[in-house]
C-alpha cells in the first residue's frame, strides 16, 4: 500500500485551501493509499487516529500573553516542534511521498529540509504566492505590489503588510530571510502543484525554475450539484469579505448599473460595505454566511455569479462552482481567472478595479437575453464536468507523483475510479 503523508496547517474545513487538501485526502483513500495527516491542533479538527503528532496551535491575531507570544514566535520562523514531532511520526511512518498545502507560519517549513534528509519526494501545491511574497497575496494598500521582487523584502515591513502591524510584519518578514538563507524552497520541494498557469508564469518570473511547476486545476463535484440555466434577477458575489476580492468596486458599479445584487459571505469588510451601499443607494442585500444547499440555491437562482478580485487571485473555486450550478461568471481580468472565464462562451471579463468597466459589463448582461445567458450557463457547465472533475485531478496528480517515482501499490492501483465523482468541492467527508 502507498503512503502519502498529507501536511496541512488546519484539519478542519476552514476555507478553500483546506478543502482541497482534506478531498485530496479522502481521494487517495479511495484509490487505496494510505493517508498520514500532519498539521495543528484545533479545537474544531476531524478526528484523525494521527493527532498526538499534531503541533499545538498558533493563531495570528489571537491575544496571547507576553509569555506565550516570546514561546510563539520562534515557531512561527522556525519550528523546532514540528520538525520534533514530524520526527516522531516518521519513527512511526514510512511514506512514499509527502504532499504539503498551507504550512506557513504555523507548521512552518522547518519540517521540509527534515523530509529532504529522510528522502522521501515532497509536493508542495501553491494556494497562494507566499514562497515569493512574505505577505502571500502581492497586494499592499496602494493595489497589487510586487515591491520584494529580487530579495527585497523589507518592504513587508516597510508598509505593514500583516496586519497593518509593524512587529507582526517584522516577524513574517525574519521567516522569509530565514527560509531564503535556507534555500528551503528551491532546494527541498521537488514538485510545485499550481491551480491556475498564472501562478506558474508569475512565480518564474521572480526566479523560481520553471520545470518544477505542475498545473493541476482544482475540481468539483458536478454530479452532486444541479444546475439551474434559466437566469434570476440579481447577480451574486459569495465568499470572503475581504479588501482584496473588490466588493466596494462591484457595489458602485451595482449602483451605477442600477443592479441588483446579493452578497454571501462574512468577512472584515462587512461594515464599510454596508455603509457604501447605503451611501450609493445600491440594491445589495447581504446574505451572511451560507453554506451547502442554502448557498446552491442562492447562486441556482442568480443571473450570473461575479468575481470581482483585485489581487493575483489563484484558481477561485467559486468560479467552478458557479458553472456547475449552471450560472455564467463575471469575472476580472487579474490572476488566474481570466484561465476560468472564457470571455462570452462561459461569461465575462472586466478590468478589474475598474467600476464603470464592470458596470457596463453589469449592464449588458442585464440586456442579454434569457437564452443567451442561459448558453453560457450551459457551456460553463459542460466545460467543468469535462476539465474540472475529481478524476482528472487524480489522473494529474498521480501523474505528478510518478515523475517523483511513486507509484500506486495494492488495489488502489487505478487510474479511474467512479466513486471518485461522489466527493467533489463539498464537506469533506
Amino acid at each position: 500500500m502507498t503512503t502519502l503523508l498529507s501536511v496541512n496547517n488546519y484539519y478542519y474545513p476552514r476555507g478553500g485551501a483546506e478543502t482541497v487538501f482534506l478531498e485530496h485526502n479522502h481521494m487517495f483513500e479511495r484509490l487505496g493509499w494510505k493517508v498520514v495527516p500532519f498539521a495543528m491542533r484545533h479545537e474544531r479538527n476531524l478526528p484523525s487516529a494521527w493527532s498526538e503528532y499534531f503541533v499545538d496551535e498558533i493563531e495570528f491575531g489571537a491575544s496571547y500573553s507576553v509569555a506565550e507570544k516570546l514561546v510563539r514566535i520562534p515557531r512561527v520562523i522556525y519550528s523546532l516542534q514540528a520538525r520534533q514531532r514530524l520526527g516522531r511520526l516518521l519513527e512511526a511512518v514510512a511514506p512514499d511521498v509527502c504532499h504539503a498545502h498551507n504550512i506557513y507560519h504555523h507548521i512552518s517549513p522547518s519540517i521540509l529540509g527534515l523530509l529532504k534528509r529522510r528522502h522521501i519526494p515532497v509536493v508542495l501545491t501553491l494556494h497562494d504566492l507566499k514562497i515569493a511574497c512574505p505577505a502571500y497575496q502581492m497586494l499592499a494598500r496602494d493595489g497589487v505590489c510586487e515591491r520584494c521582487r529580487g530579495g527585497h523584502i523589507y518592504n513587508v515591513v516597510r508598509h505593514r503588510c500583516i496586519k497593518d502591524s509593524t512587529a507582526l510584519s517584522a516577524v513574517v518578514m525574519a521567516e522569509a530571510v530565514v527560509q531564503r538563507v535556507l534555500r528551503t524552497y528551491t532546494q527541498c520541494v521537488d514538485r510545485f502543484v499550481v491551480p491556475s498557469r498564472f501562478y506558474a508564469e508569475k512565480l518564474a518570473e521572480w526566479g523560481f525554475a520553471p520545470d518544477r511547476f505542475r498545473h493541476v486545476p482544482n475540481f468539483v463535484d458536478v454530479a452532486g450539484l444541479s444546475p439551474n440555466f434559466a437566469p434570476g434577477e440579481r447577480y451574486v458575489y459569495f465568499g470572503r469579505l475581504a479588501r482584496e476580492k473588490g466588493l466596494h468596486t462591484l457595489i458602485r458599479a451595482a449602483a451605477a448599473s442600477r443592479s441588483r445584487l446579493a452578497i454571501a459571505g462574512t468577512g472584515p469588510e462587512l461594515a464599510s460595505l454596508q455603509e457604501l451601499t447605503r451611501a450609493t443607494h445600491a440594491d445589495v442585500e447581504f446574505l451572511g454566511h451560507l453554506s451547502g444547499t442554502a448557498l446552491h440555491a442562492a447562486v441556482r437562482n442568480a443571473r450570473a455569479v461575479v468575481i470581482p478580485s483585485e489581487w493575483y487571485e489563484n484558481a477561485p473555486m467559486s468560479v467552478l462552482e458557479a458553472y456547475a450550478l449552471g450560472k455564467p461568471v463575471i469575472g476580472a481580468r487579474i490572476g488566474g481567472i481570466p484561465e476560468l472565464v472564457r470571455d462570452g462562451a462561459t461569461g465575462f471579463l472586466f478590468e478589474s478595479g475598474d467600476v464603470e468597466s464592470l458596470a457596463a459589463t453589469l449592464r449588458s448582461t442585464e440586456a442579454a437575453s434569457a437564452e443567451r445567458l442561459s448558453a453560457l450557463g450551459g457551456e460553463g457547465r459542460r466545460w467543468v464536468a469535462t476539465d474540472f472533475t475529481a478524476e482528472a485531478y487524480s489522473r494529474r496528480m498521480l501523474e505528478v507523483y510518478e515523475e517523483l517515482g511513486v507509484h500506486s501499490k495494492g488495489p488502489g492501483d487505478r487510474r479511474e475510479n467512479p466513486g471518485l465523482a461522489a466527493h467533489g468541492s463539498g464537506t469533506p467527508a
